[in-house]
């Protein structure tokens, strides 16, 4: 399956129009290129084949991603200065498509923002892959002792704030088009997000309410989050993707935003297991090669 479904919902409804089409995202931190677990490349490329995506939006690439590409009959972009070396081990962020690319989107940190766009039954679609740095990072930020304000006055202390100042002029371009050319960002984050830390989930918070600076910021800017569009109660589909064994540390940091009126997510799933553990996929048990869980979204892109 290339993961594409025409559904000729114009018709039913009585009117011609062009075919919905449905395609498949999937965003994750394969930890080190994968390379950290015994035949770890293997494993990922495993898991990506049960979960049959049409885009990937890759972090912690490292030199993995041709191989990878390869493997399932992607196209892959690297997103680094042109003329890299695609297998390049230095490099973090990278894209797989079922699609052919379009242009490059390139930034002046690539480490942690690049895109390409692609098309998609004649639509063009912008496609970012994400990164934030984990620091400041706290196991359980309820249990500081700290007031909300002075946990987003902590947020603002550290790289990931550092990172996001320098890439908001892109998120902010981007999106102010979005409505026009629709455009899709994933990646690690590595920050909680002020969806999970509303009223509903005060309890569990030791009563804060934290609109957590990141992902308000892209909020802000229109963009929404898949994962929480599709299951809005945190309490029922918390959508973990970090958990340390023998800590208490349960967050969900890796996400799929979106903007354009022409975007709908139609499922949203996530998946996570602790690394060398089992992920149960489609009756097959396959060892986790990474620390960060998946998310995976399916977009209805309307004509």
């Amino acid at each position: 399956m290339l993961g594409i479904l025409l559904l000729m919902t114009g018709w039913i409804l009585g009117y011609a129009q062009g075919p919905v089409v449905e395609f498949k995202v999937m965003a994750w931190n394969i930890l080190h290129g994968g390379n950290d677990l015994k035949d770890g490349q293997e494993r990922v490329i495993e898991i990506i084949r049960e979960i049959d995506p049409d885009i990937i939006l890759m972090v912690e690439t490292y030199g993995s991603g041709p191989g990878i590409a390869e493997a399932l009959g992607y196209h892959f972009h690297l997103i680094a200065p042109e003329g890299t070396p695609p297998d390049e081990e230095s490099v973090n962020l990278s894209i797989f498509s079922r699609f052919p690319f379009g242009k490059r989107i390139d930034t002046s940190y690539p480490f942690y923002l690049g895109g390409r766009t692609i098309r998609i039954e004649g639509h063009e679609v912008r496609l970012f892959s994400n990164w934030f740095h984990y620091l400041p990072w706290l196991d359980a930020p309820e249990k500081a002792g700290w007031t909300a304000n002075e946990l987003l006055a902590w947020e603002k202390n550290g790289k990931r704030y550092e990172m996001l100042q320098k890439v908001l002029p892109y998120f902010e371009r981007y999106a102010a088009e979005g409505d026009r050319i629709p455009m899709i960002v994933g990646g690690d984050m590595n920050t909680p997000s002020h969806l999970d830390w509303g009223a509903a989930t005060q309890q569990l918070h030791n009563g804060l309410i934290v609109p957590w600076y990141t992902t308000r910021s892209l909020e802000d800017l229109g963009l929404i989050d898949a994962f929480r569009t599709v299951h809005p109660n945190p309490l029922t589909h918390p959508g973990i993707t970090w958990d340390t064994p023998n800590a208490v540390d349960e967050h969900r940091i890796d996400y799929v935003f979106y903007k354009g009126q022409d975007l709908k997510p139609v499922s949203a799933q996530t998946y996570f297991a602790h690394f060398g553990e089992s992920l149960l996929l489609n009756g097959k048990q396959i060892p986790y090669p990474s620390d960060h869980g998946i998310v995976v979204t399916t977009f209805q892109l309307n004509p």
